[in-house]
């Protein structure tokens, strides 16, 4: 039976509340997920037909709990813990029944978030987890959007909590010391998230929405935990910016359609608007992170109502800017780009000759398309068919593979024509 989508939505915005509620009374953060997942999908079967409760949250949290005290009554090697959680648990003398909702029960979907992207994590770890824990995507939704089989997604997501387990990680905010460099990790794999949505890095389809949807979602809910902080605003601001294009970035069959070929009228403009509201308020009372940077430069381009009307050369200063608060060679990638669009293609072509020595990117197609962007531009169309041809060669994505071989066989066709 499918879950229809209002009911969805509400699953997956409740999923890591009652979550963090059941993880910071018990602890035994594996069973507790284990325990919400079944509650998840009960409701998913009842609650289409019978109707949603008047109190969902409550719902869900007993029926988790019920879970979860059958699962220790079923073990004897756990009596006495079992023990333990009884005297403490919810409905035990002194304590809220697990059915009550108080309007000051707090939510624990940013500690939660912090639990899942704990340092002893590998990223694609962290990914995993907070898809399945804080996003409420089952195990066979995530091991679709990374095409990967079932059973090995569920290595990966139990392999990362027995990592927390025997970390002795705490079902808690972390020490001010380490609370910055945890934020960054939970924007990080936001990020990842998003990205792999927007742009999947292998398989038949540009696009996975349900990934970007799920990114957007979870960076939503942590700027409502943390509306004050510059550099949260800053990733919802470049989701929604960047996600704007997506109507108009495939043409018929999946076609990839770059940037300045897009019908700009297909962008989606409340998003844009939503977008540069929030990274223009960000950018006035927060030093700007790299996610601000990023949001801004995409704020110029949706400016742009035609390709020819974008403001390169405040592209670039962002760019340059973005390369010193946060160098790395995707950055170096993009400021080629937008220098040859300032300067000229020998220019971004110089610039980009910097990579060609750094091994986290000296093989990837990207480089390669890039180059044969700018060596086309420059007007040597045999050179750019190499480039273009090399990283149709090097990519898993096929909407990318098709785009790159087309425009090989474009420059084909002008070759002949000149001849």
């Amino acid at each position: 039976m499918r879950t229809p989508p209002a009911v969805e939505d509400l699953l997956r915005a409740l999923a890591p509340q009652v979550l963090g509620t059941l993880v910071r009374r018990h602890g035994a953060f594996d069973a507790c997920e284990d325990a919400v997942q079944e509650a998840l999908l009960a409701a998913a079967v009842q609650w289409p037909g019978e109707g949603v409760p008047e109190n969902p949250r409550g719902w869900l949290l007993t029926v988790a709990t019920r879970r979860l005290t059958d699962q220790w009554r079923s073990e004897r090697a756990r009596r006495d813990r079992e023990a333990a959680v009884f005297a403490r648990e919810p409905g035990g003398p002194g304590g809220p029944a697990p059915d009550e909702d108080r309007p000051g029960d707090r939510d624990d979907t940013l500690t939660l978030l912090f639990l899942c992207c704990h340092p002893a994590l590998s990223p694609s770890s962290q990914v995993a987890l907070t898809l399945r824990a804080v996003g409420g995507l089952t195990t066979a939704q995530i091991a679709r959007a990374f095409l990967v089989p079932e059973a090995t997604m569920a290595q990966r997501v139990s392999r990362a909590k027995q990592k927390i387990k025997a970390s002795g990680a705490r079902f808690g905010m972390p020490p001010d010391g380490e609370r910055d460099a945890r934020l960054r990790a939970v924007l990080h794999v936001l990020y990842l998230i998003f990205n792999e949505g927007y742009t999947a890095s292998s398989g038949p389809d540009l696009h996975r929405t349900d990934l970007t949807a799920e990114a957007v979602r979870l960076a939503r809910a942590l700027h409502r935990l943390l509306p004050e902080d510059g550099e949260v605003a800053g990733l919802l601001a470049l989701m929604l910016l960047t996600d704007a294009r997506r109507p108009a970035r495939t043409g018929r069959g999946g076609l990839l359609i770059p940037l300045t070929e897009q019908d700009r009228t297909l962008w989606r403009r409340d998003a844009i608007e939503e977008g540069t509201a929030l990274v223009t308020g960000a950018l006035t009372w927060s030093a700007p992170g790299p996610y601000q940077l990023q949001a801004a430069i995409a704020a110029v381009h949706a400016e742009a109502r035609r390709p020819e009307d974008t403001d390169w050369p405040q592209i670039l200063g962002l760019y340059r800017l973005l390369a010193h608060v946060s160098p790395n060679p995707m950055v170096t990638l993009n400021e080629a780009v937008a220098l040859a669009m300032v300067s000229g293609p020998s220019a971004g072509l110089e610039l980009l000759r910097e990579l060609d020595a750094d091994d986290r990117v000296s093989g990837h197609h990207r480089v390669a398309a890039v180059r044969a962007h700018l060596l086309e531009m420059a007007g040597d169309t045999g050179a750019a068919r190499d480039a273009y041809r090399e990283a149709a060669r090097r990519t898993t994505s096929l909407p990318e593979r098709r785009y790159l071989e087309a425009r090989t066989v474009r420059l084909n066709g002008e070759d002949d024509e000149n001849a």
